[in-house]
């Protein structure tokens, strides 16, 4: 038969509950469980530092990268943008120097081909001179007749407004008729006879030269205010 001596045990037992608390009592104990305690807490916090700093220079990496590649982009727009202006300000000098050209073209000798047009349908008439001063023309001239000064000056003003503003004046005049060369066999001409007349004229207007029409590839299209649409 077995016998547990129970007085001896709970004695033991007493013995070394008082063991652990004259250790934990002790004061190099205590300091050894502060200093792991607060080693913990010290490389719990730097581990949680050392993380949140990482991560946070990660997302400004990523922002920082975000932004060169949004910078990137700009630069190439602005330098599209600036490649764009200058093509179009090439297109629009080379416009505004077709324009110049043809409104050179269409200068004297656009109106001398006008005028001499309606010149060859008057029969008689004599042009002394023929003078433009911006879009002011002034024609000088003489004429056997009335009829053919009024039928030119008709020509003039029924032009589908390339000519407006027509005024005319008129005055007779003596013709001048050359002498005959010494020597000539002609016959002298009678002192007393009807000299012949003239009617001289000045006609003044205002030459509006016609807008040329747009090419048919343009024609439904709308051109801005500032370009002209025509080649």
């Amino acid at each position: 038969m077995i016998k547990v001596n129970l007085l001896d045990s709970v004695t033991d037992r007493a013995k070394g509950v008082a063991a652990v608390e004259e250790k934990v009592a002790n004061p190099r104990t205590q300091t050894m469980l502060f200093a792991l305690v607060v080693f913990g807490m010290l490389a719990a916090g730097m581990l949680y530092d050392y993380y949140s700093t990482t991560s946070k220079r990660d997302e400004e990496l990523k922002q920082k990268t975000a932004q060169e590649q949004v910078q990137a982009q700009m630069v190439a727009v602005n330098k599209e943008r600036t490649d764009l202006e200058k093509k179009m300000a090439d297109i629009q000098a080379r416009i505004d120097a077709i324009q110049r050209l043809r409104t050179s073209q269409q200068g004297p000798g656009a109106v001398l081909r006008e005028i001499k047009a309606r010149f060859d349908n008057a029969p008689g008439l004599y042009l002394k001179s023929l003078a433009q001063n911006g879009a002011e023309v002034t024609i000088k001239g003489e004429s056997p007749n009335e009829a053919s000064v009024t039928s030119f000056a008709r020509s003039l003003e029924f032009s589908s407004g390339l000519f407006n503003n027509l005024s005319i004046e008129t005055q007779r005049m003596e013709a001048k008729v050359e002498a005959p060369a010494s020597g000539s066999s002609a016959p002298a001409q009678d002192p007393d006879a009807p000299k012949p007349e003239v009617v001289s004229f000045t006609i003044k207007c205002n030459y509006v030269p016609a807008t040329p029409a747009p090419p048919a590839a343009a024609q439904g299209q709308t051109a801005p205010p500032n370009q002209i649409a025509k080649k």
